[in-house]
Order: structure tokens, then C-alpha cells, then sequence
């Protein structure tokens, strides 16, 4: 049972804390980085696990991939010229990786780190479309399992909390309920989950590739092909760029999207109100399409608006040119059928031709093919976001947001904790946040 909570509660529960945070370089790392030093900053201390080949490079990415970014702007201007002493002393690079068992730690670092740590955050995932899937596995299910045999180490350990993106859910219909996945269960009824069968399938792989003698250019292009099959992630588009002329969507389908900050609020009240639950799991569903459901054809007016409004600079000499219209298609077979009529059979006849004058052609026709053939996989990959039928339902994290007084700030009126997407104009967010947020970021 929750009780109720406020933001001077939420705040106060990380005042002392010692916190291991993964996945810290990344879009919710820095904001929650950000937030716990901007609202607490009677944090103990932030760990934060740096891929790097030493101390100083650690420091240097987290100079330049964290702190050094807008988001931090307000804490520049809060501490001023102490800015510098402020974050060296509340956070501590650690040199490492979640593919490694003890994150490649040495028995020093890691017996002092063990004792010190109250709550784990495991951010750390690979969230890219096109990663080979040996990289894939090591991280995101390696990984996981290398942060939970550490937390078993941790004595003083109040609060694991792991984050994931919803769409591990698989291509399921309807309602989809706050439940945790059991060990060894798969999205497919019938079948079984084991780890070491796919580590052997990793290896195999790779032994055949060598056996075959393959370049390694070859190894790394099969693994992504292996990865593709099991891949689902977060779509991004190249509208700005024209680099699509159509898209594999039904924009009558809901797009489940949040933003950010409300994930990074929800995550902070979640640690806050489970910090005496220790045995205690539960599945807190961050979105957006019960709440406040939000159809693919919103953000593609908002897009077309913005851009109409806003052209890029896309002519030959740097001159702003209205973008046309992508075309849509809300069915495999009939995208298909287009890519055939448009694009293959052209390509076939280009094909014929340039065997025909000795290959006169070979440079335009590797090309366009290679172009058909990035369209194809593109709009494949992303089809399981694009035509998904699936609700995240919220029921805990309605639970959770009841939990919080209706002022959800602290008595000062400064901090804020908010994570209900009920009252999101969602036309508005995406062309007046979404959309020149992730233009800059982009760019940044």
C-alpha cells in the first residue's frame, strides 16, 4: 500500500543517499542526474558507470556528454562559481562496463563501492535499431544480469530500480497489464528462455564466420543482420532530411509517447515509495495511451505544420524549401506491393539494361539499390512500433500518482514531481517541444 506522499518527502529520500547510476550518458540519465543534484543536493554522492579506457577519459565524457549540456544550465547558475567543486564532489566516475561481471572493477574499488551504495539504477541498454545482436545481448541482457549480482554484494541496498522501454512487451493486442516477465518466459506462448542457448548461438555464429574466413566487416554485418530479428526500439525520422518518401504507418493506431521529465519524476517518486519494500517488485507502465492517448496523425500534422512553418535548409545552395508530404501506408501488403510496382520493377529493368552495355550503368544501379533496399529495412524495423494494437496500461502508476498530494510540489512551490499525461495538448507539445527539442538535440 502507498501512502501519500509530497514533493518534501520525494526530496528528502535522497538526502544522504550514495547512488549507482548506469546508462548515465544517456537521454533519461542526464535528466535524472540533473533533477536528483538540482532538488537534493544533499545527495551523498552519484557514481556514475563510465565506458572508458581510464579516469581522465571518464571525467572528460562526463564533462562533455552530461554536465556539459543545456539541461544544466540551472545548476551552473544556482552554484555559480562553485559549480566545478559542487559536482566533483558529488559525483564519482567509475571506469567500467555492465558487460563485465563486477563491471570490470578491481577487488579494491569494488569492496569500497559495495558498501557505500543505497540504491541502484540501471539505465545502461543499447536502444539502437541497427546493433549487431552480440552487442545487443551483452548489454541488455548480460548487463542486466551483471548489475543484479552486484546489488546481491550491496549490504546497505534499499532500492533497485531498472529501467526498460515499454515495447518489451513484444507485438501483443490490447490491454497490456503492469506485470512482471518470470524467469525463463517468452513472449510466445510455448516456448522457453535460455540465456546459455543464446550465448551458444552467439559464439557459434561467430566461430562460422571465422571458419569461413570472413572479414571482419562480414562478422559485424551478420550480427546485425542476427540482431535486426529480435531488435525493437524507438523510431526516429528522417523527415527533415526527405531521405523517406513514404512510411510504413496507420496513423489511426495510438503512439505511445511521454516526455521525458515525467519518466525522470515518476522514476524519483517510484524509488521514494517503495524504499521500505524491499522484496517487494513492481511494474510501473510511464506512458501515455490510457492516460491520454495520442494517434500517429497528431504528430504527422504537427511535423508537417512545423516544417511548413519552419522549411529547413535543404536546397543546392543553402536555401530554405518547403518539404513534400510523406506517403503513407497502413498495411504490409500494400506497401509491398507499391515498393514492387515503384521501386523493384524499375530496378530489375535497370539491372537487365546494365548487363546489356557491359555495366555502363553499375555505379547508378548499386545506388538506387542500395537505397531500396535501406527503405525496405527501415520500414520493416520499425513496423512493430508503427502498426502495434497494443495498450500500456497504468493501473500501478495511477496508484502511485494518487499517492502524491494534488499540489505535487514541496511547501517553497519549487519543486515539482509531476508525471500525469492527462492534460497534454498533444498537438502542442509536439510542434512547440517535441519536434525543435529534437532538432537541437540532434545538433548538440
Amino acid at each position: 500500500m502507498i501512502g501519500e506522499m509530497d514533493a518534501d518527502s520525494v526530496v528528502g529520500y535522497f538526502r544522504g543517499k550514495s547512488i549507482l547510476i548506469t546508462g548515465s550518458t544517456g537521454f533519461l540519465g542526464k535528466v535524472l542526474v540533473e533533477k536528483i543534484l538540482r532538488v537534493q543536493p544533499d545527495v551523498k554522492k552519484l557514481y556514475l558507470l563510465i565506458r572508458a579506457p581510464d579516469a581522465e577519459s571518464a571525467k572528460l565524457r562526463i564533462q562533455t556528454e552530461i554536465i556539459g549540456r543545456e539541461i544544466f544550465h540551472v545548476l551552473k547558475e544556482k552554484h555559480g562559481v562553485q559549480f566545478n567543486n559542487f559536482i566533483e564532489e558529488k559525483i564519482c566516475p567509475l571506469v567500467g562496463d555492465i558487460i563485465y561481471e563486477n563491471f570490470g572493477l578491481d577487488n579494491v574499488q569494488l569492496e569500497e563501492l559495495s558498501k557505500d551504495i543505497d540504491v541502484i539504477v540501471n539505465g545502461a541498454a543499447t536502444t539502437n535499431f541497427f546493433e549487431r545482436y552480440d552487442v545487443a545481448f551483452d548489454v541488455n541482457v548480460l548487463g542486466v544480469k551483471h548489475v543484479c549480482a552486484f546489488g546481491a554484494k550491496c549490504p546497505k541496498l534499499k532500492m533497485f530500480l531498472h529501467v526498460s522501454t515499454a515495447y518489451v512487451a513484444g507485438e501483443q493486442e490490447g490491454i497490456i497489464p503492469e506485470k512482471p516477465i518470470l524467469m525463463g518466459e517468452t513472449l510466445k506462448v510455448g516456448t522457453h528462455l535460455d540465456i546459455e542457448s543464446e550465448l551458444i548461438l552467439v559464439k557459434d555464429t561467430m566461430l562460422e564466420l571465422k571458419a569461413s574466413c570472413s572479414t571482419e566487416k562480414d562478422g559485424r554485418k551478420t550480427m546485425k543482420e542476427l540482431g535486426f530479428k529480435r531488435t525493437i526500439d524507438s523510431v526516429v525520422i528522417g523527415y527533415a532530411k526527405q531521405t523517406l518518401p513514404f512510411f510504413l504507418v496507420d496513423l489511426d493506431l495510438i503512439m505511445d509517447v511521454i516526455p521525458g521529465d515525467m519518466v525522470v519524476n515518476a522514476m524519483m517518486v517510484a524509488m521514494a515509495a517503495h524504499s521500505e519494500d524491499q522484496q517487494v517488485q513492481v511494474i510501473y507502465h510511464v506512458t501515455s495511451s490510457m492516460r491520454n492517448p495520442a494517434p500517429y496523425s497528431i504528430l504527422w500534422k504537427s511535423l508537417f505544420q512545423y516544417f511548413n512553418d519552419n522549411p529547413p535548409c535543404t536546397g543546392r545552395n543553402g536555401e530554405r524549401v518547403r518539404l513534400k508530404k510523406m506517403r503513407f501506408f497502413s498495411t504490409v501488403i500494400w506497401f509491398k506491393l507499391y515498393m514492387a510496382v515503384k521501386y523493384m520493377l524499375p530496378l530489375e529493368m535497370l539491372r537487365l539494361v546494365n548487363i546489356a552495355l557491359c555495366g555502363v550503368f553499375s555505379r547508378r544501379y548499386n545506388e538506387l539499390s542500395r537505397k531500396f533496399r535501406f527503405m525496405m529495412q527501415l520500414s520493416e524495423l520499425y513496423a512493430p512500433y508503427t502498426l502495434f494494437k497494443g495498450c500500456f496500461d497504468d493501473i500501478n502508476l495511477d496508484k502511485l500518482r494518487m499517492g502524491m498530494n494534488k499540489d505535487n510540489q514541496n511547501n517553497n512551490g519549487a519543486y515539482y514531481f509531476d508525471f500525469d499525461p492527462k492534460y497534454i495538448d498533444w498537438g502542442d507539445y509536439f510542434y512547440n517541444v517535441h519536434i525543435p527539442g529534437v532538432l537541437k538535440y540532434t545538433r548538440d
